[in-house]
């Protein structure tokens, strides 16, 4: 193989590495969009939840990373202890698909 066909070939796998992270890109900004459609449905404690949970931009276990984030906004008061469970679980509705 000579220099000019390898370059050609490493340019191209470049080119073809570039495009596939480009549509990854746009399936996952796609599926924020549906999560972020939903989010905007919750009460604000559900949104409170939502956007902690997001901004972390954690990968784990969504139901542990939920489960932590609402008890610590609850115990420090940020959102209503008494309907932290039902705003946890809708959040997590939103959360699971904006990853999916």
């Amino acid at each position: 193989m000579n220099l000019a066909t390898f370059g050609r070939k490493n340019l191209l796998s470049f080119a073809a590495a570039a495009a596939l992270l480009s549509l990854a890109g746009g399936v996952a900004h796609a599926d924020q969009a549906a999560g972020n459609a939903c989010a905007a449905s919750l009460t604000p404690d559900g949104k409170a939840i939502y956007s902690a949970v997001m901004a972390a931009g954690d990968s784990g276990d969504i139901r542990t990373i939920v489960t932590d984030t609402t008890k610590s906004l609850a115990m420090s008061g940020q959102i209503d202890r008494g309907n932290a469970r039902s705003n946890a679980q809708a959040a997590a509705q939103c959360l699971e698909q904006a990853r999916s």
